[in-house]
C-alpha cells in the first residue's frame, strides 16, 4: 500500500524529465547565452546588436501582425467547424478525419504546396489565364510584393495549423454536457444564444488553451515564411536562424529567441488575464 503512493510520482517522471531536458535546460542556456559577451562578460551587447540590425524592425513587425492576422482567423474557422461537426450525424468521423488531415503535414512542406500556386508557374497563373483574367504569368512572391508574400504565409498557416485549433475546441465541446443547451432551449433561447450564452462561456477554458498554443507557436513561424517569402518576410525566428547560421553570431541569435520568449510570456499572461475575468463573469 505504501508503494502504491508513489505510483503517480513515477508516472510522470519522464514528462518532467522530457521538459528538463528538452525545454527547461535550453531555455536557461538561450538566456545565459544572450547576456553573455565575446569575452564570457555579462553584458546587452548581443541586444544592442540585435536592436541595430536592419531586419529587426521589419522582423518585429511582420511577426506580429502575422499573429494578430493568423490566430483569430484560426480561432474562427476552427470554431464554426466544430460547431458544424457537432451537428452531423452520418459521416461525422469523415469530415473528423478530412479536416484533420493537416495535422500531419511540416512547416515546410505546408509552405512548398502554396509555393506551388503562387509561384510564377503554379496553379493560381495557370488558373488566372485560363480563365482570361490575365495575360502572362504574374510574379507574386517578390520583394516588390511583400504584402502578397504576407497573404500567402496568412493562407498556408490558417490552412496547416487551423485543425489544431480545431481538435482543441471539439475535445472542449465533447466536455459540455448537452442539458444544459437542451434546458437553454425549453426556456425558449434561440440557437445564437444557446451559443453565445451557454456553449461559448462553457468552452472558454478549451479557447485559452487554443489561443495560447496558436499564439506561441505563431511567434515562431519560420518554415512557411522561408519557403514562401525568403527574407523578402522577415520574421523573428527567421533573423535568429541567419545570425546563427550565417552570420555564425549565437549570441545575437539568443537575444532574438529571448525576444520571441518575452513576447509569448506576456501573450501568455495576458490571455489568462482576461480569460479567467471573463469565466468569473460568467461563473
Amino acid at each position: 500500500m505504501r508503494s502504491e503512493r508513489y505510483i503517480p510520482y513515477v508516472l510522470i517522471l519522464p514528462s518532467v524529465l522530457f521538459l528538463l531536458f528538452l525545454f527547461a535546460w535550453p531555455l536557461v542556456e538561450a538566456l545565459l547565452l544572450s547576456v553573455r559577451g565575446s569575452g564570457g562578460q555579462w553584458t546587452l551587447e548581443n541586444f544592442q546588436r540585435m536592436a541595430a540590425d536592419l531586419y529587426f524592425r521589419d522582423a518585429l513587425k511582420y511577426t506580429l501582425l502575422l499573429t494578430v492576422v493568423i490566430v483569430p482567423l484560426q480561432v474562427v474557422m476552427a470554431l464554426g467547424m466544430a460547431m458544424l461537426l457537432g451537428g452531423i450525424s452520418k459521416g461525422r468521423d469523415l469530415f473528423l478525419y478530412v479536416w484533420t488531415i493537416p495535422l500531419g503535414i511540416s512547416d515546410l512542406a505546408a509552405g512548398i504546396v502554396w509555393l506551388s500556386i503562387f509561384t510564377e508557374r503554379g496553379y493560381l497563373n495557370s488558373f488566372l489565364q485560363g480563365i482570361g483574367v490575365i495575360q502572362q504569368p504574374q510574379l507574386w512572391l517578390s520583394y516588390e510584393t511583400p504584402m502578397m508574400i504576407f497573404v500567402a504565409v496568412v493562407a498556408a498557416e490558417v490552412w496547416r495549423a487551423t485543425a489544431i485549433v480545431f481538435v482543441i475546441l471539439v475535445a472542449g465541446l465533447q466536455l459540455i454536457p448537452k442539458e444544459y443547451s437542451e434546458a437553454a432551449e425549453v426556456f425558449g433561447a434561440t440557437p445564437w444564444q444557446r451559443f453565445w450564452k451557454v456553449t461559448l462561456p462553457l468552452l472558454m477554458p478549451s479557447l485559452q488553451v487554443a489561443l495560447i498554443l496558436r499564439t506561441i507557436l505563431a511567434l515562431e513561424v519560420f518554415a512557411v515564411v522561408v519557403a514562401l517569402g525568403g527574407r523578402n518576410l522577415p520574421v523573428l525566428a527567421g533573423e535568429a536562424y541567419y545570425w546563427y547560421n550565417a552570420y555564425q553570431n549565437p549570441g545575437v541569435a539568443a537575444a532574438y529567441a529571448v525576444i520571441i520568449l518575452g513576447i509569448s510570456v506576456v501573450a501568455t499572461l495576458l490571455y489568462l488575464r482576461l480569460m479567467r475575468s471573463k469565466q468569473d463573469g460568467a461563473a
